[in-house]
């Protein structure tokens, strides 16, 4: 929280206020999905990525840069909060048009391949086509107008 009027200075929140709060970027450590220190269960929840990603990442540049990385996750350890339990992510959302529902977006999980997906967008096109002339041939039918004089009746 600011501190606010005390000689018409504002106080920043202090550091461990920030820190509990994610830094207003839900950055946190994911203690419930950890291995060590949940430090990049955390960074791969903040970036949208899987765990094993973050984690192949940070093995992959230990070998190279092996002090600086551990220092790296050390810091992370003592700078990230543990992520509070019932805390919603700020997770951006995309249709998934084989379950029918909005799924996480996430860059590391494949979709189906280009083919397959037009090929369903195809389908689904026929399917509207289809529905359509049935509207067209229903509309310019002797029984659409059948059907309009008796709704004129039922009022």
């Amino acid at each position: 929280m600011n501190k606010r009027h005390q000689h018409n200075y504002i106080y920043p929140e202090s550091w461990w206020d920030r820190r509990r709060q994610g830094y207003g970027m839900n950055l946190y450590r994911n203690a419930e999905s950890r291995r060590v220190a949940g430090v990049c269960a955390g960074l791969a929840d903040h970036f949208n990525v899987d765990h094993w990603v973050m984690r192949v990442i940070a093995i992959g540049l230990f070998f190279f840069f092996n002090g600086l990385v551990f220092m790296g996750y050390l810091a992370g350890w003592v700078c990230l909060a543990p992520r509070p339990r019932g805390k919603d992510t700020n997770t951006r959302y995309r249709y998934d048009e084989n379950l029918h529902q909005d799924r996480p977006v996430n860059m590391f999980r494949y979709e189906a391949n280009v083919s397959d997906r037009l090929r369903t967008a195809q389908q689904r096109m026929n399917d509207v086509v289809e529905r359509i002339t049935r509207m067209e041939r229903y509309v310019t039918s002797r029984r659409y107008e059948l059907d309009k004089e008796f709704s004129k009746i039922e009022k």
